[in-house]
């Protein structure tokens, strides 16, 4: 009996390790709760307000890259001068303070949309990368969600 024993409690064994490591991935903490995306951010040094209120969902892969849904592409207003568009996904890569390998996210710029590759913290502002370009905003400006523009967003789960 002993010798059917040991394979049985080594495999109870491995598959309780490999939950244990799935629910850390997934950021879970263990008690079934997935951290919505807006405390996936925090976690990372962020302000909530980076993302626009409605994301529907989101993943985030162990490597560090991850992906935001959104039920159609968001446009907002960032400091009251700057149009910035959300596609209904946005990619990229995610590190302590650091957002790299953006995908989805643009600014208008006179009549142009370009793209914003890179968000980095320091300190108190985030910059924002548009190609080799840096602009930086206090963090005040990130205190809330912002609204999209053109539709309610208050059927939509907080993901």
């Amino acid at each position: 009996m002993a010798a059917t024993t040991y394979p049985l409690l080594l495999l109870l064994l491995l598959a309780a390790t490999a939950k244990a490591a799935a629910a850390a991935a997934a950021g879970t903490g263990g008690n079934g709760t997935t951290p919505t995306a807006y405390e996936m951010l925090e976690r990372y040094n962020f302000p909530r307000g980076i993302l626009p209120a409605g994301v529907q969902g989101y993943a985030l892969h162990p490597d560090g890259t991850f992906e935001v849904y959104f039920p159609r592409p968001c446009e907002f207003l960032l400091a009251r001068r700057w149009l910035v568009r959300y596609e209904a996904r946005v990619s990229g890569s995610v590190a302590a303070g650091s957002l790299t390998a953006l995908q989805g996210i643009s600014v208008k710029v006179v009549f142009l949309w370009l793209g914003v590759g890179e968000v980095d913290r320091a300190g108190d502002n985030l910059s924002f990368y548009i190609g080799p370009v840096a602009t930086s905003f206090p963090l005040r400006d990130f205190a809330e969600s912002p609204r999209c523009r053109g539709y309610d967003v208050a059927g939509a789960a907080s993901s």
